[in-house]
């Protein structure tokens, strides 16, 4: 999947962009740093396995790169300014790293890796899904069919690398209890939504949400992007359809995307 192959002819740019030109913004600068996200990683577990390593380096990386690169032309072709990304390792991720010597840490971070890759790429799928028939709908087949629905096919292989090696890591490698709980209490209390990292991209997601219609069926769509981790995490809670920080999250994002539209502050 490469620009060049890509046809990335727009029947009506302005409708396209009135519609889904937040979308396209968003997703672009969440695939573009990807080139952070690598950092993180190297950060946060300094002794990755090989497995590891490879998938996000040499798999991952050089893919979620080149969405990036298409998705960048394409909002660009119906007049958006490029996507402005951040690269700055954050100063609580190099501490987490430095944490992830400490006897047991190690297995506590790869499974929370594990469990925001997943939570990612359902989010991922969710969005290209509705995206491409967005697209569709509206007659723009050539970026529907050469740009967004070879992405969305890419996303699913990643979710599987994830929840594969999530369920290894606590069913065969195994992990204690103490380790569970641990990372409980730290994927409640630092779960961010994807492309999330303070109030203003909260707000953009929400607007993205709204664009995409997870406000219709929120709680649906909420159920697949914590869909691996309410088995491995919360299974003991009979019941839990979906977990509470989650929820949270995307009515606090579509809560903040609509008193933006309405021109307010928040």
């Amino acid at each position: 999947m490469s620009l060049g192959a890509a046809d990335l002819t727009i029947k009506d740019p302005d409708r396209v962009r009135g519609r889904y030109g937040e979308v396209f913004n968003y997703l672009t600068r969440v695939e573009l740093e990807v080139e952070r996200n690598v950092l993180e990683l190297r950060a946060l577990m300094p002794d990755a396995t090989e497995t590891d390593r490879f998938f996000y380096q040499d798999v991952w990386s050089p893919q979620e790169l080149q969405h990036g690169i298409l998705l960048d032309a394409v909002q660009q072709g119906f007049g958006m300014a490029p996507a402005a990304t951040d690269l700055a390792v954050s100063a609580r991720i190099r501490l987490v790293g430095v944490l992830s010597h400490l006897p047991g840490m190690l297995g506590v971070v790869r499974l929370l890796y594990y469990l925001t890759g997943a939570a990612t790429e359902r989010s991922a799928v969710i969005a290209y899904s509705r995206l491409v028939d967005g697209l569709r709908t509206m007659g723009e087949h050539a970026i529907a069919e050469t740009v967004i629905a070879p992405i969305r096919r890419q996303e699913p292989g990643h979710f599987a690398f994830y929840r594969m090696s999530a369920e290894v890591l606590v069913g065969e490698e195994g992990l204690s209890d103490w380790q569970l709980q641990l990372a409980r209490i730290l994927r409640r209390r630092t779960f961010d939504l994807v492309g999330v990292t303070n109030r203003r991209q909260l707000a953009d997601f929400g607007e993205v949400a709204h664009a995409l219609e997870f406000d219709r069926d929120l709680l649906t769509v909420a159920r697949q992007i914590s869909l691996v981790e309410r088995e491995l995490l919360w299974a003991q809670q009979q019941g839990m359809k979906v977990p509470g920080y989650i929820l949270a999250a995307l009515n606090e994002a579509i809560r903040l995307g609509t008193v933006r539209r309405a021109g307010l502050e928040f």
